[in-house]
């Protein structure tokens, strides 16, 4: 019988009853040699026909501790406590990354085995719970499928942060953050937030961003909308049209957060706002702030930018910060209606000045009254212009869940 590789069920029935001849062959012989061949086309067929599934990671475990005379006390110290123990054996708590580790480490059971995935190797652990505001990502519901308890996630967390982060892809992004030299950034809190944000974006679908179509033109248009008083939903739903992802998530701990920009993978941009500051002055500002770094900065790659825009005296700030800074205040009023009003707008002390001069430009009072206070370095006049309390109630998705 000629040699070649079998493809076939008669090919395979007719190898073995060729094998079978040759299993008397002498040593040293061609019949011995062509018996070595036949063999070993067999045996490939036959793994690539009816491969071998891998044993039961929960019987690999309990194989292993009759090897090493192992009681259930015993497998604490890799399952956890009694309780989990006695579920995991009894099949009614699944192996979370942790354990996986702990048991492939300490009783040398093989990964593939544990994890159920033939060749799989245990990677080195990417997150840590500790390293991250937990409880609050928990309480937010930031992991999507997960019902469980606090505790549970804390024990799963490598799995939960691995769904989160999922949407990044293999290149995490590279954040750029306007920093505030009296606080301590978590960026890890940045991260996170940034993660939820994009997992909301990716909810939605939008038409295809357009570079061209995201002009000076349409960001006044954005502008104008601020003279209505549902202005920030009717923002969002014009940024939704022209394929930019608009989300509200609330901060994080000690992200000091207000806005930020960055590109999803589906090659939209993502503003986000976190409207830390329930008041229509920051959040038109915070988002010409965003959309300056979208029209200004931004030509592929993976940087995001983070902002503190209740920082606007910062000494150390970039030039791009400035650039952004610039931009948004020359969008929401034009320079030049500026400085026409300028001397009468930072001298006036009644509202009705400030109204008739937004109502002349089209805009919302709370952009003329911020100005004037930042001009000023006065925050406590207009207070009644601001907008207090005006945005979050029309994003109810503002509020964790």
């Amino acid at each position: 019988m000629k040699a070649k590789i079998i493809k076939t069920e008669a090919e395979y029935d007719a190898a073995l009853a060729y094998v079978e001849t040759l299993m008397d062959a002498e040593p040293n012989s061609p019949e011995e040699a062509e018996l070595e061949l036949f063999s070993v086309l067999v045996e490939n067929y036959e793994k690539e026909k009816y491969p071998i599934g891998l044993p039961d990671p929960i019987e690999a475990i309990k194989f292993r501790m009759e090897q090493e005379g192992l009681t259930r006390k015993d497998m604490r110290v890799y399952l956890g406590s009694q309780s989990k123990v006695s579920e995991v054996l009894n099949r009614k708590r699944p192996l979370s990354l942790a354990m996986i580790r702990a048991l492939h480490k300490g009783l040398d059971i093989p990964a593939e085995v544990l994890l159920q995935e033939p060749g799989k190797e245990l990677s080195e652990c990417k997150y840590n719970y500790k390293d991250f505001p937990f409880s609050e990502i928990f309480k937010r519901g930031y992991f999507n499928s997960f019902n469980g308890t606090l505790a549970q996630a804390k024990e799963n967390a490598e799995e939960l942060f691995t769904a989160l982060f999922a949407p990044f892809g293999e290149t995490m992004p590279v954040p750029i953050y306007r920093r505030n030299s009296e606080k301590e950034v978590d960026p890890n809190a940045l991260l996170a937030w940034q993660a939820k944000v994009l997992d909301i974006a990716l909810s939605d679908t939008l038409p295809p961003f357009s570079k061209d179509e995201f002009n000076k033109n349409f960001i006044r248009e954005i502008v104008k909308l601020s003279y209505f008083s549902r202005g920030p939903q009717l923002a969002q739903e014009l940024l939704n049209k022209k394929g930019i992802h608009f989300v509200v998530l609330s901060h994080l701990p000690k992200s000091y957060l207000d806005g930020a920009c960055f590109y999803a993978p589906d090659g939209r941009p993502v503003i986000g706002l976190t409207l830390r500051y329930d008041r229509l002055d920051n959040f038109w500002y915070t988002l010409l702030h965003e959309l300056a770094h979208l029209y200004l900065h931004f030509d592929g790659g993976h940087i995001a930018f983070f902002d503190d825009t209740n920082q606007l005296h910062a000494e150390d700030e970039s030039p791009r910060e400035k650039e952004a800074n610039n931009f948004a205040r020359d969008a929401l009023i034009p320079p030049a209606e500026w400085d026409n009003a300028k001397q009468m707008l930072l001298q006036v002390r009644r509202d009705s000045h400030v109204l008739a001069f937004a109502n002349q430009q089209s805009v919302s009072p709370a952009i003329v009254a911020g100005r004037i206070r930042w001009e000023k370095r006065s925050y406590t006049i207009f207070s009644q212009l601001v907008g207090n309390k005006h945005v979050r109630n029309q994003f109810p998705e503002y509020l964790p869940r």
